[in-house]
């Protein structure tokens, strides 16, 4: 799995956070999404695919295969 965040479209929420911590930060300064690991392991693709799933403005996108 790859996963590719678009700070751009972040509205700083922190639906992803909530739901994937070892995956997803914020930024202190404006809540803006960080990403930790853009592959993580396979016991957190559930957890990665709902905070994608709950980010209101659609900025995280997973990629299945590493591709």
């Amino acid at each position: 799995m790859k996963v590719i965040v678009d700070e751009e479209r972040c509205v700083g929420a922190g639906q992803c956070v909530l739901a994937a911590a070892e995956v997803f930060d914020q930024r202190e300064a404006d809540g803006i999404v960080v990403l930790l690991d853009a592959g993580p392991p396979d016991a957190l693709h559930a957890s990665v695919e709902d905070a994608a799933a709950r980010c209101p403005a659609l900025a995280i996108e997973v990629r299945r295969g590493g591709a």
